[in-house]
């Protein structure tokens, strides 16, 4: 395996697939209709290392790539890192890896918000979705009129700096220790974090990922090409969704998970909150979130 960190099911292997001309590195696991599974920052495929199993033995081929940027995956050559990018890149997976029906999508964080754009743009891809930590984008801009929520998001704002490669960088990625402990409070990382930074530890990785934040609130590069794809992603989401979120989220605070019926229409969708957790719950309550999720599928 090229993630080290917490061991891994045995019964997960990886695998890489040219698509959207980035080769893409991922786990999997299982056989049958394709789960795929998106993680954010800073995170890696490894975030999934709980759910990959039990999708497997619910009679899926469940696969969780490192998205673009992301080591092993393959550094862009055109430097694109704005959402409607990564939800291509969903819909290129789809087509690389899936058997041609419907396949369950799952995103976290970044995966999140790559996870409603590719839904809104081709939702006859995706027979279900489900978002973890990251409202749908026609509420979350709400949220960033609140000071507490602001504040919570200072780091956005401070990746924006040429100095944000630097700081994070610094002492093996410290920064990224703080903010687990700061998004996940009370949450023992110990076992996570290795993963997470083999995949940033590369200043071109690094670079990558913080070009996703200046890519959307920046002067990152923005290929205008996308402006259509990125658009559906604010829409209502055209698919059955479930949204779950920590209760002790503190990159994202529960108070912004309101009345979110506008936004997830379609018959079936629901909002669960997982007592206890912070913003990486599908690590720190596997057992409840994995249940949620099979259920809601299923």
């Amino acid at each position: 395996m090229a993630d080290p960190g917490a061991p891994l099911d045995p019964r997960i292997t990886e695998g890489v697939v040219h698509a959207n001309g980035v080769d893409v590195h991922y786990l999997e696991a299982g056989s049958g209709p394709l789960a795929l599974l998106l993680h954010g920052f800073p995170d890696s495929a490894h975030t999934w290392r709980h759910l990959l199993p039990a999708l497997a033995d619910a009679g899926y081929h469940a696969v969780a790539p490192w998205l673009r940027g992301y080591a092993p995956t393959s550094v862009p050559p055109d430097g694109r890192y704005q959402v409607g990018v990564l939800a291509q890149d969903a819909c290129a997976l789809h087509d690389a890896l899936g058997d041609g029906s419907p396949a369950v999508l799952i995103g976290h964080d970044w995966g999140a918000l790559a996870g409603y754009t590719a839904a809104g743009a081709q939702p006859e891809r995706w027979s279900s979705f489900t978002a973890l930590a990251v409202p749908p984008l026609g509420s979350l801009l709400a949220g960033f009129t609140s000071y507490t929520q602001l504040r919570r998001s200072w780091y956005m704002f401070f990746f924006q700096s040429p100095l944000a490669d630097g700081a994070v960088a610094a002492d093996d990625l410290a920064f990224i220790d703080r903010l687990w402990a700061d998004w996940s409070p009370g949450f023992d990382a110990a076992a996570e974090l290795p993963a997470v930074k083999a995949a940033l530890r590369g200043p071109e990785n690094l670079t990558a990922a913080l070009g996703y934040y200046r890519a959307t609130l920046g002067d990152g590069y923005k290929d205008p090409a996308l402006a259509e794809i990125e658009g559906a992603g604010f829409l209502p989401v055209p698919v059955r969704t479930l949204y779950l979120h920590g209760t002790d989220d503190g990159c994202m605070g529960a108070e912004l998970v309101t009345d979110l019926s506008d936004q997830l229409p379609v018959e079936g969708s629901r909002v669960e909150l997982v007592s206890g957790t912070g913003h990486f719950l599908q690590l720190e309550d596997p057992a409840t979130v994995n249940r949620l999720i099979l259920d809601f599928i299923g």
